[in-house]
């Protein structure tokens, strides 16, 4: 009797596990092991596209000073954040070896002048004892000519002209050469009174003194020498740009005249408008050996919108917002639509498409078969559904096709949408926060990204 009892409850355990079994996945009994997901409607609203990037500050003009002559600095009439008007007075270098290069100048031209005043002088005697010989050259050639005078008599006359003609060539060379050393002697004067004029160093342009590497009593070296000493720069504070790195997947998305938001480091509460002026054609690289590997940015220079940091210019106290250098992060807004079909980002994956049931080899599956697809949560189960997507923003991505634009779309957690879930799987709506509690303390984890 006992035997007979222990085989009908062993029949009846295995009977109550089957019913459960087949309950379970029939959704008769609750699934605990169901997944967990939370839901979110496809929503209407607007999108702005924007790169984000970061970069520095610079003047739009910036202009570096170096001396061309070196020397000791014995004026600096300015300070560093002064302004400077074109053609002001910046800096004296001591010009005390440029005023006797000077007066050596002077010398060697009045020399080289007196050398051919004198040539041009000895040039008129020889050109009169040149003529006379001609004269006689020619008389006796005539008497020659008639037998009246002999031929050793006539060749002292010959000898006597070809001297004085190559006398007079000679003398004409020198007075040629004495004028190319006056033209090099005034040259060489000129030169040394540029080189004087140069001891003086005035501004090129108007602007704010933004750095300042000198002081008075110091050496510098001129340009001639070298790069030379870079003294001060000269700045237009009035007209800032951002100059900032942007990726080569984004910077085909970005175009001379789109509007930017500039956050700068040094002011956190405030944004600062500006417009992009210029767009690289070539790729920026700080480094000579470049590897397949490395990310290759092209330079985006934006211009400040003046009217947006006016009222933060202080000209009395020297005090301007920005200055060459400041560390900042802007938002260009690429594209801006209205009013359209959206889900969150994370909601959207790229699937394998599986409808070629022929292609059994999985490992040959190629870009062509990967879809982007989101997964509609439909009377408990998630319903795999592919979409075109367009622009996105930092949270919401576009849906083009693929929604009618009232279904409940699955949104978290990224790890099932991009791995687990599969089409037609059974899983539980749930709240969002339910999503992130700690399963151990109870606590809610703020990351909503698994």
């Amino acid at each position: 009797m006992t035997k007979k009892l222990m085989i009908w409850l062993g029949v009846a355990v295995g009977v109550l596990l089957l019913f459960a079994i087949i309950g379970k996945k029939a959704g008769w009994i609750s699934n605990d092991n169901a997944e967990k997901v939370s839901v979110e409607k496809v929503s209407k609203r607007d999108i702005v596209e924007k790169v984000s990037a970061s970069g520095k500050i610079y003047p739009v003009t910036e202009v570096k000073i170096s001396p061309d002559v070196s020397g000791e600095i014995i004026e600096l009439p300015i300070e560093e954040g002064d302004s400077v008007i074109q053609g002001q007075l910046l800096a004296k270098i001591k010009p005390d070896i440029y005023v006797a290069q000077v007066d050596r100048s002077v010398a060697a031209v009045n020399n080289a002048k007196a050398n051919y005043l004198n040539a041009q002088s000895q040039l008129t005697q020889i050109v009169v004892q040149f003529e006379k010989s001609e004269k006689d050259y020619n008389r006796n050639k005539d008497l020659y000519d008639k037998k009246v005078i002999s031929q050793s008599e006539f060749d002292v006359y010959d000898a006597a002209y070809k001297s004085a003609r190559a006398s007079k060539e000679g003398t004409q060379q020198a007075v040629d050469a004495a004028k190319f050393m006056v033209n090099s002697a005034e040259a060489s004067y000129k030169e040394a009174k540029d080189q004087l004029y140069k001891t003086s160093i005035y501004a090129p342009m108007s602007g704010i003194v933004s750095a300042l590497n000198i002081e008075k009593g110091e050496r510098v070296v001129g340009t001639s020498q070298f790069a030379g000493t870079e003294i001060m720069r000269i700045a237009n504070l009035y007209q800032m740009e951002a100059r900032v790195d942007v990726s080569e997947n984004d910077v085909l998305k970005v175009s001379v005249g789109d509007t930017c938001e500039i956050e700068v480091d040094a002011y956190p509460d405030k944004v600062f408008k500006g417009v992009v002026y210029q767009v690289a054609n070539s790729a920026s690289s700080s480094s000579a050996l470049v590897s397949t590997e490395s990310v290759t940015n092209f330079t985006v220079k934006i211009l400040l919108d003046q009217s947006s940091f006016t009222d933060m210019i202080d000209v009395k106290k020297k005090k301007f917002p920005f200055l060459p250098g400041m560390t900042a992060s802007v938002n260009i807004l690429t594209n801006h639509v209205y009013g359209i079909s959206t889900v969150p980002i994370q909601s959207v994956t790229t699937r394998e498409d599986s409808t070629d049931k022929a292609d059994s080899n999985k490992k040959k599956a190629t870009k062509d078969k990967l879809k982007e697809i989101v997964f509609i949560y439909e009377n408990g189960e998630a319903k795999k559904v592919v979409v075109t997507t367009g622009i996105q923003d930092d949270e919401y991505i576009e849906i083009k096709s693929g929604l009618k634009g009232d279904e409940e779309i699955i949104t978290a957690p990224y790890s099932a949408i991009s791995r687990r879930l599969k089409d037609k799987m059974k899983v539980t709506k749930v709240d969002k926060k339910e999503l992130y509690k700690d399963k151990k303390g109870g606590a809610e984890v703020s990351v909503e990204v698994d």
